[in-house]
């Protein structure tokens, strides 16, 4: 899971199983951020559309933005803050960024903490790029 900023620049990124939800993990991604202060937004697709999750990140002052799922009968929020949504391409252009290297699409690394280890690598080589 990784969370940018508004150029598409790592924030924050974590690794996990395949089992838990994203919504479960919103919590440490965020916890284990680069950078001190927490993001304004969180933009997310339909499977962060969950009450507990935006009541949590309220509380810490971070506005949830994704789209109703279609079981929902009380719409959370109106139509302008998911006019944000459409930016989340910039998301899927970090990923683009990781996939450039080659040791993370194969995941040579067996255990968690060595490829975590070759992930925040490979957003310090990122962020490198850009500011220097």
């Amino acid at each position: 899971m990784a969370v940018a900023d508004r150029s598409g620049l790592p924030v924050a990124v974590d690794v996990a199983g395949a089992a838990p939800h994203e919504v479960t993990l919103v919590d440490t991604t965020l916890a284990g951020r680069f950078v001190e202060s927490a993001p304004q937004r969180l933009i997310g697709d339909k499977a962060y559309d969950s009450d507990e999750l935006a009541e949590a990140l309220a509380a810490e002052g971070i506005e949830l933005i994704a789209p109703h799922r279609a079981r929902r009968r009380v719409p959370r929020q109106d139509g302008r803050p998911l006019r944000r949504y459409r930016r989340r391409w910039k998301v899927e252009r970090l990923f683009a960024w990781l996939q450039n290297f080659r040791r993370l699409v194969i995941r040579y690394e067996h255990d968690v903490l060595n490829f975590l280890g070759f992930v925040h690598l490979g957003c310090i080589v990122i962020l490198m790029r850009r500011y220097l």
